[in-house]
Parts: C-alpha cells; sequence; structure tokens
C-alpha cells in the first residue's frame, strides 16, 4: 500500500512508500508527542528540547539492547582474562556503530521502508530471502542466549529459573502486544536506563582510572598472550558490539515511530546518548571485572557471568554483585525484546503483513505471532534439560561474525542509491570509510570461520589473513579510485534522469513508492563482488553449520 503524504513541503498528492498505515501520523513518543501538521522550525532551545525529548528513543534502544547477555559475557572474559588491556578495542568501535546505524537510521526516515524490503526490491528475491532467513536464524539463537543469561542472574539472586524465565517472557510479551507505541517505548526506555546499574558497580570497586584511561586510547596486546586467542576475543567484542540485528530493528523502529527527514537532526542526538551508554557499560564492565580478578586465582579463568557476580561478591560486597546480577537481568529483557522486534518487523515488511506496535495483537496476528514465538521457543529450549546451551551460544558469535560483512555491504550500496535515498546518498569521505570498515570485517570473518573449522589455527595464519587481506584491500581501494573518476559523468546523468531530487528541500525528501523506482543500476565491479560475496557467504556459513552439528553429534557441549 502507499499513503498519500499531506505534510506541507510534500506538494500535493506526493505519494511515500509506506506499506503500513500505522507508520504514519503524529509521533507519540516516550517522552513527548509532535502533531503531524507541526510543520514550524524549532527556533528556541526549549522547542529544540522539547522535540528532542519526543524523538528520543531508537537510537537509546538498539545501542543498549545490544549491552545484551552476550555483551557481558564478552566484556568481563576481556577483563577477568586480559585486564583491561583491550579497552581501546571500544574506542575503535565508537565511529563503525555511529557510522553503521546512521546509515540505517537515515534510510528509514527517507525510504519508509525496511530495512528486508529494500534489500528484496532492490537486490532481488535470493538476497531477500537470504537476508531474512540468517536474520531469522540469527536472532532465534541470540534470543536464547538473552534467557542463558537471565538463568545466569537468576541463579545468583536465588529465584527459581522456571518461575523466571516464564515471568520475564510474559513480560517482554506483554510490554509489545498492547497496540500503543507510547506504552512499550516506555517500557524500553526505562530498561534502558536501567543499564546505568552498572555504574555504581564500577563505583563499588573503583577500579584505577589512570589506566582505563591510558588502555583506552593505546592499543595493545596484552602481555604473555597468544595471538590468536586474542584475535577471536576481539572478533567477538565486534561481534557483540555491531550486530546484524541492529541494522533491521533501527530502520523499522524508526519508520514505526513515523521520524521523517525533518528530525534526522535529533535522531543523530539520541543515535550518540545511546552509543554513550553502550560505551559506559561496556568500560565499567571490562574495568571492574579487571580490577577484582587480576592478581587473584580467578584470573585468566573466566566461565560466564554468573562467575562474575560471585567473584564481586566475593572480593566487593554482596551490593556490587546484586546490582551486576540485576543489570544482567535487565540487559538480557530489553535485548530479546529488541531481538524480537527486529524479526518481526523484517518478515512483516518483507511478506506485507500489518506490522506496527500501533497495532493491537489481534490487528496484525501475524506481526506478533512471530515475536511471542520466538520468546517462547527460547523460554522452553532454555528451561529444557540437555540443550547445548553453550554450543548455541558459540553458534550466535560465529554466524554473526559471518554475516555481519554482506550487511554493511547492501547498507553501504542502499546508501548510495540515488533512486532510494535522493539528496540523502552517501558522501565519498563516508563511502571510503564504510568500505575500510567492510574490509577489516571481511578479514576478521574469514579468521574467525577459519578458527571454526581449525581450532588449532596458528598465528602465522591469522598473520597471514591480515597481511594478504590489507594488501587485496588496496588493490581493490585503487582499483575503486580509478573507476570514481568516470563516476562525475554518470552523477550528471543521474540529476538529469531525475531532476526534481533536487527542486525538494532534502528536509521534505521522502522516497516515492517502490514499484514508481527505476531499476538499481549495478556496475560490473559491484556484481563481481556481489558474486564473490555470496560465493563466500555460502561456503562459509555452511561450512560453519556442518561444525556445529559434528560438535552436537560429539557429545554435550
Amino acid at each position: 500500500m502507499t499513503v498519500i503524504e499531506t505534510e506541507a513541503g510534500l506538494g500535493p498528492n506526493r505519494r511515500s512508500a509506506v506499506l503500513d498505515e500505522a507508520h504514519f501520523g503524529s509521533i507519540h513518543g516516550a517522552f513527548g508527542t509532535i502533531s503531524h501538521d507541526d510543520i514550524g522550525p524549532r527556533t528556541t532551545w526549549r522547542a529544540r528540547i522539547r522535540t528532542l525529548l519526543a524523538v528520543l528513543g531508537p537510537g537509546v534502544i538498539v545501542m543498549v539492547g545490544d549491552n545484551d547477555a552476550g555483551a557481558f559475557g564478552t566484556y568481563t572474559q576481556a577483563g577477568q582474562n586480559y585486564g583491561t588491556a583491550l579497552l581501546w578495542t571500544l574506542l575503535l568501535l565508537i565511529p563503525v556503530l555511529y557510522v553503521n546505524q546512521e546509515m540505517v537510521l537515515r534510510l528509514g526516515a527517507v525510504t519508509r521502508v525496511g530495512h528486508a524490503r529494500l534489500i528484496l526490491e532492490r537486490f532481488g528475491k535470493f538476497w531477500g530471502a537470504f537476508s531474512v532467513i540468517d536474520l531469522f536464524l540469527l536472532n532465534a539463537l541470540t534470543i536464547v542466549t538473552e534467557f542463558i543469561g537471565i538463568t545466569l542472574a537468576l541463579d545468583y539472586l536465588g529465584i527459581s529459573r522456571e518461575i523466571g524465565v516464564g515471568i520475564s517472557a510474559v513480560l517482554v510479551m506483554a510490554a509489545a502486544g498492547t497496540g500503543n507505541f507510547r506504552r512499550f517505548e516506555r517500557f524500553a526506555m526505562i530498561l534502558a536506563f536501567g543499564s546505568l546499574l552498572l555504574v555504581p558497580v564500577f563505583l563499588a570497586v573503583h577500579p584505577p582510572l589512570d589506566q582505563i584511561a591510558h588502555d583506552f586510547v593505546t592499543p595493545q596486546m596484552p602481555p604473555d598472550s597468544k595471538l590468536s586467542e586474542v584475535m577471536l576475543l576481539v572478533i567477538a567484542i565486534v561481534g557483540t558490539t555491531v550486530a546484524p540485528w541492529q541494522l533491521f530493528f533501527q530502520q523499522s523502529y524508526v519508520i514505526d515511530k513515523r521520524i521523517t527527514p525533518r528530525f534526522i537532526r535529533y535522531e543523530r542526538v539520541d543515535l550518540w546518548l545511546g552509543i554513550l551508554m553502550v560505551v559506559i557499560g561496556a568500560v565499567a564492565m571490562m574495568s571492574f571485572t579487571a580490577a577484582i580478578f587480576v592478581g587473584r586465582p580467578e584470573f585468566g579463568g573466566f566461565t560466564d557471568a554468573g562467575a562474575v557476580a560471585v567473584g564481586l561478591e566475593k572480593y566487593a560486597g554482596a551490593v556490587p554483585g546484586v546490582l551486576f546480577a540485576l543489570a544482567l537481568l535487565n540487559a538480557c529483557i530489553i535485548g530479546a525484546a529488541a531481538v524480537s522486534l527486529s524479526t518481526a518487523y523484517a518478515i512483516g515488511d518483507v511478506l506485507s503483513l500489518r506490522h506496527s506496535l500501533h497495532h493491537k495483537a489481534s490487528e496484525a496476528k501475524g506481526f506478533y505471532a512471530i515475536y511471542a514465538s520466538l520468546i517462547l521457543v527460547a523460554a522452553f529450549l532454555v528451561l529444557t534439560p540437555g540443550t547445548p546451551l553453550g554450543l548455541l551460544t558459540n553458534a550466535v558469535q560465529t554466524l554473526a561474525g559471518i554475516l555481519l560483512p554482506s550487511a554493511t555491504v547492501f547498507l553501504l550500496l542502499l546508501c548510495n542509491d540515488r533512486a532510494v535515498l535522493g539528496p540523502w546518498v552517501n558522501s565519498p569521505r563516508l563511502n571510503w570509510f564504510t568500505g575500510a570498515v567492510i574490509a577489516v570485517l571481511v578479514m576478521l570473518s574469514i579468521i574467525l570461520t577459519s578458527s571454526v573449522l581449525f581450532p588449532d589455527i596458528g598465528e602465522d595464519v591469522i598473520l597471514g589473513i591480515l597481511g594478504g587481506g590489507s594488501i587485496v584491500g588496496i588493490i581493490v581501494a585503487l582499483a575503486s579510485w580509478f573507476w570514481r573518476r568516470r563516476r562525475p559523468v554518470r552523477r550528471a546523468r543521474q540529476r538529469a534522469l531525475a531532476p526534481e531530487i533536487d527542486q525538494i528541500p532534502p528536509e521534505f525528501w521522502q522516497m516515492p513508492p517502490l514499484s514508481e523506482l527505476p531499476p538499481p543500476r549495478m556496475s560490473r565491479l559491484n556484481r563481481l563482488w556481489m558474486g564473490v560475496l555470496r560465493a563466500y557467504l555460502v561456503l562459509a556459513a555452511g561450512l560453519v553449520l556442518v561444525r556445529i552439528v559434528q560438535l552436537a553429534l560429539s557429545g554435550p557441549v
């Protein structure tokens, strides 16, 4: 379906690509409302702050939602096994987080179409189906890890697993099923700010601030460590901090919140606030875990986040242990809600189901059935004796590492599609940066895949992959630079074919219906790399799945 836009500046009978009528209208955020016909400029600080409060939500929720069970395990493992020596990885990930999520929020506000739907329409059925299927599988496994984290927190707090998991599952499903967008966002924002429970734990342990500051800005290898083990942990940090589901979630959530290009500036502030909260939580976990374990028998012997809570109680007191367990429980609940919602959004978008938190369950049965099924199945698996929970956790990290480069490739291509983003397409500098990020992600993905298939991989192989990948990346960059010298003519032709794009102010430009877009223009170089990417993903994912099956059949994990 399409919706006739009546907002001033769009012109009469200007149609948008909105697929669900619930995605059109006034913004009803957790902390304020913006009427659809409120198009006046924000000239005072009070008006700008009120607008920011109304828009606030998507960036904070998607960022804090990724500080979930996997993040708690990864960051505390880094602290317990290597101290604060890997804090610098968080600093390097800040621009990656911002660039990736800024591109999807731009896509959401301008196109009003979900990420999976755009991939399907612009790159064909294979990639559309691949994006939804891999997202579904990966997210389903991720939700299981969230409930594993819930059980760890419940065990420490002395609460029955069955009762606690059941209550958590009902809470997550009930929060989204009321048919009231504002109610869900308030629930999610309460949980998001609940992540700051890690701050008093940090203050109670009081790790050395000078050491933290030094290690945060100084890249280094932990002393007396194996390169292969450190590299795998770095890859885990990247995978848990920059996850594929985030791209699908934020784009769809921005659409569901009815945010248009006029509010992109405010959404960027929202995103920065979310990144700040993620970094605070990650630095806190890595730092206070290092402080309580370095020099003690448990150093270098990480097991899980539950054992970290026990260590906090042993060396810092009962209150820090309880606060950490509550923060873990809080993180797993918001993570389960966000990951489930990203899946339901994507499937609903591709299948043209009614998919909005503005709908009640009776009005969008398919959307809420997908959401609830993921939660119920995950809770059931965690409570079922004999389920290989450790194997599922490893599978999540491995598949996320493999699939992340492909998700970033599609994101980059969509953000350079002038028919899709019009005046909001990427700048050349942003393209170069994102291209470099993709190159690094591909190398890390290859290392991760190799380590799963060949557990005894040596340091020389890892260095060979890094060196060879860097050489290939430089060659590709030079080829792209020469190719881009021909682009000014091509861009001029594109502008000549669609002059109306430049006649509408950017803050009011939105993508027309998908059926009205010209077919995407793929260069030979792009087609070649897309073919290479397809072959790599099919091969790597297939081999990893075979390896997982072998491990599952070999005995309990």
